[in-house]
């Protein structure tokens, strides 16, 4: 081989050479930036097995488009059930008495002409209300519960002891001269829509409610749209209630 053509070799390989040490300079700035993002082994694993005692054993799984996942979980499983005071409560699948005859009568009136002006009753109680139901139902005896998952712990940097605890903040902000004062009522803005039975026995309650982009201004404020029921009274220690809604808040 001349010696020409081994100078035409060597620049013809320099370029390999200077792609191999940049990819190997490229290498630890990648690792580094992988490791930062991630959280710690031990961490990880706490995170775990936190998550294998919230998450219950599910009958059914379900995943949702909205990239949910729904475990239907057995009633009597249910998360409400593992308050010391429910734990040997036994779930009731019908009411203590039977109802009146002229209750029963309205009410069974009242859902045929809801399913005669929806054109199938079974359409309609299957009617997919929530994102996930356009996948499955749960079957009965089973409620849905969205399953907790990693990425909820390590939202917004919270520590896991912090996972899901109200958060207490002692360094508040003075409070604004017009900031609503929700003990007193004075600034507190609010709709309530009821119905006053009386001494009048209730067997159910449903309401649509059509909230949209509710603006929330104070630090501490929120938008509450909610079905309550109530029973016993506010001056007394016999009061219990029962709410199911939607709340807004600041982050």
């Amino acid at each position: 081989m001349t010696h020409t053509a081994m100078k035409k070799r060597r620049r013809h390989g320099q370029p390999h050479h200077l792609h191999l040490l940049v990819s190997l300079l490229l290498l630890p700035l990648l690792l580094d930036c992988t490791c930062a993002a991630l959280p710690s082994s031990p961490k990880m694993a706490r995170i775990q097995q936190h998550l294998d005692r919230a998450n219950k054993p599910a009958l059914r799984t379900i995943q949702s488009m909205d990239g949910d996942t729904i475990d239907c979980v057995p009633r009597h499983k249910q998360h409400a059930m593992d308050h010391p005071l429910l734990r040997k409560h036994r779930i009731q699948s019908a009411p203590p008495r039977p109802m009146p005859a002229s209750a029963t009568a309205t009410a069974t009136a009242t859902f045929r002409a809801s399913a005669a002006a929806s054109g199938n009753a079974t359409s309609r109680a299957r009617a997919a209300w929530q994102t996930w139901h356009h996948a499955g139902h749960c079957p009965k005896g089973t409620v849905p519960v969205r399953r907790t998952t990693a990425e909820d712990v390590l939202r917004g940097g919270q520590s896991l002891f912090r996972f899901g605890r109200k958060r207490h903040r002692r360094d508040r902000a003075p409070r604004a001269a017009n900031a609503p004062d929700v003990v007193t009522g004075n600034g507190h803005e609010h709709a309530i829509a009821y119905t006053a039975v009386g001494q009048q026995e209730v067997y159910g309650a449903k309401a649509t409610i059509n909230v949209w982009d509710p603006a929330i201004q104070e630090p501490n404020g929120f938008s509450l749209s909610q079905l309550w029921l109530l029973s016993g009274s506010f001056n007394g220690s016999d009061l219990n209630s029962i709410e199911a809604g939607w709340q807004s808040g600041q982050p």
